[in-house]
């Protein structure tokens, strides 16, 4: 019983991080396309 408790909460935790590491790449990237729009929006206004 105890067994199988530990590898359900091994599991549990390998899930968490797993989705929270990729959640990290998704922000990152949405970060980049956030800042180059902006640069563009500046670069447009400057003309």
């Amino acid at each position: 019983m105890k067994a199988m408790l530990k590898t359900v909460a091994l599991l549990l935790l390998v899930a968490i991080g797993t989705s929270s590491l990729s959640a990290c790449h998704t922000v990152k990237g949405a970060g980049k396309d956030i800042e180059k729009a902006g640069e563009e929006i500046q670069d447009a206004s400057g003309k």
